[in-house]
């Protein structure tokens, strides 16, 4: 046995991912909700983290110390300039972005104009979600956004569960191999960075999809267009891009979401 195991857990077995050595479950267990609570609440003590993933997504892990490299915001400021260079004639001008009319199939809706973010520069990360009151525990979050997954992702009888030695639930996608996101160390700053801030957790990766589990979400519209604009810069294809979302409309729907879902194509 690599690392002592919790108990509760469902028949499994060992994998080697890189350097780590991982534990795989051979199927989902039952009651995957509360035991995920429990096995996430345990992690600063045991040094597991639990995961959703598929057991034959291909893997190729990389070291999470890769990000502490990474100066979130100098990145992000660099990243912004760029990414608004490319997309203002389509955000100044709505019909550049639009097909001309004899070239758009019948059954098919314009794409609604995208005003882009309400910034000329980089506005900084966006300030920590509101802490204290009656607010979630990053595990009670966890455990809701996991039983909702497993409700309604249709391939969700593919998952198996994972346990993972990590120092913090941001660095399982680096330690277990999910290599579809964009740049890794990037992505694992952002993954930090959000742990930090809201009280993210990662909860699931497997083909092209990221799902995080969120305790404080922003609660103000400003500071949810800030968060957008880093999920933006994230390079995942599904924010603002697929389906064609406005900006303004994808922040005001991160305002106390508490589940984050990002994929790539």
């Amino acid at each position: 046995m690599v690392f002592s195991l919790p108990d509760g857990l469902p028949p499994g077995r060992f994998e080697r991912r890189g350097p780590t050595e991982v534990w795989l479950s051979d199927e989902l267990p039952d009651q995957v909700g509360e035991l995920w609570a429990d096995l996430l609440g345990k992690a600063a003590v045991t040094g597991l983290y639990p995961h959703l993933c598929w057991p034959e997504d291909p893997s190729r892990p990389t070291d999470p110390a890769a990000a502490d490299a990474v100066r979130l915001d100098e990145v992000l400021a660099v990243d912004f300039a760029e990414y608004r260079r490319e997309r203002l004639p389509f955000w100044s001008d709505p019909a550049s972005a639009e097909l001309p009319d004899d070239d758009m199939p019948e059954d098919i809706e314009p794409w609604p104009h995208d005003p882009g973010p309400p910034f000329e520069s980089w506005p900084g990360l966006a300030p920590a979600g509101p802490g204290g009151g009656g607010g979630s525990s990053p595990e009670e979050a966890a455990a809701r956004t996991v039983a909702g997954l497993l409700r309604t992702e249709p391939f969700a009888a593919s998952f198996v569960l994972a346990l993972v030695p990590a120092r913090r639930s941001a660095d399982v996608p680096a330690l277990m191999g999910w290599s579809h996101g964009g740049p890794q160390p990037l992505l694992g700053a952002l993954l930090r960075s959000w742990e930090g801030r809201f009280g993210a957790r990662v909860v699931a990766a497997y083909g092209g999809e990221l799902h995080v589990s969120v305790a404080r979400p922003p609660l103000d519209p400003a500071d949810a267009e800030r968060l957008a604009l880093e999920h933006v810069l994230s390079t995942a294809d599904n924010i603002v891009d697929d389906p064609p979302t406005p900006f303004p409309e994808y922040a005001r729907e991160l305002v106390g979401r508490t589940q984050w879902r990002f994929w790539w194509d």
